[in-house]
């Protein structure tokens, strides 16, 4: 039976969080337990905004931690030509296309269709599923956008991609919502069709997370993928590039999350309180455990 293998992907865009903590520790516990490898990939695709020295702090924050990995890092800035690479094969399938209308477009069609009493559906994260350019936009100014240099993401059809796959995806899954992850695995049915056409890459970002999280853990060797919860509807997407790119399936866990006294899930964007300041008040590793349930 082959050495099962985690990883731990952060994005050094900010400092790491208590969420951050739960998930390293999880899959490092998980890796120790199984006698197996935990990887670490560094998720780097925004260049503005992730840095050398968070990079610097956050590998300092996962030592101070007691979350050591096998094997060399990974970082996805050094991958965009493998991210194109399987882009190409996508657009050679003809199951890409560049999709013009901005967030405000969307968002303003969705208002004037809901207006009527119907709802525009939704995807499993609560964003309006891409309702097509043709929808919203005159032949006129479709034809403007696609000669002129304006911003576009890269699309998946994902009704041409499920017909071309042709058969009822899923996934393999341990444990129930984030508690008992190592109960025996059971296969949960896939729900693509519910995600619209995601993007696969943008104008001016080489990659998306869909596509990039599937090349990188084939890449790495993953066999199990332990991540929370907020992920778990993803895994669809992910069953289909998998699928569509002949990649390799892992065995999928997700965990709980660690929450803030909203109820919302903690965010670097919401500045919530980091590992770093928790450090400089005092709190060893072994009360981080201790605030993260473990």
């Amino acid at each position: 039976m082959p050495k099962p293998v985690f990883r731990f992907a952060p994005s050094p865009n900010g400092h790491l969080h208590l969420g951050h903590a739960l998930s390293a520790l999880l899959n490092a516990d998980a890796a120790r337990v199984m006698d197996g490898d935990l990887l670490l990939r560094i998720e780097d695709i925004d260049q503005a905004r992730c840095t050398p020295a968070l990079e610097r702090d956050l590998l300092e924050d996962l030592t101070w931690l007691g979350v050591s990995f096998d094997g060399p890092v990974l970082r996805q800035s050094e991958r965009f030509a493998i991210y194109q690479g399987a882009l190409d094969r996508l657009t050679e399938m003809g199951l890409v296309y560049r999709g013009y209308l901005t967030r405000a477009e969307i968002k303003g069609f969705v208002s004037d269709f809901e207006t009527g009493g119907d709802r525009w559906p939704r995807d499993p994260d609560g964003a309006p599923v891409y309702p097509g350019d043709h929808r919203v936009l005159a032949q006129p100014e479709l034809e403007k956008r696609a000669a002129g240099d304006m911003p576009y993401a890269l699309r998946l059809n994902m009704a041409a991609a499920l017909d071309r796959i042709g058969t009822q995806l899923n996934w393999r899954e341990a444990g129930a919502e984030g508690t008992a992850l190592f109960e025996p695995a059971r296969r949960i049915g896939a729900d693509p069709a519910a995600w619209g056409d995601v993007v696969l890459a943008r104008k001016d970002t080489p990659t998306s997370y869909h596509l990039s999280v599937v090349l990188d853990d084939a890449a790495q060797g993953v066999t199990d993928v332990l991540r929370g919860v907020d992920l778990r509807a993803a895994t669809s997407v992910h069953r289909v590039l998998q699928a569509l790119l002949d990649l390799p399936e892992p065995l999928y866990r997700h965990h709980r999350l660690v929450l803030g006294p909203d109820g919302r899930k903690l965010s670097k964007s919401n500045k919530d309180t980091s590992i770093r300041e928790l450090r400089a008040q005092g709190i060893s590793a072994a009360g981080i455990r201790t605030r993260v349930g473990l």
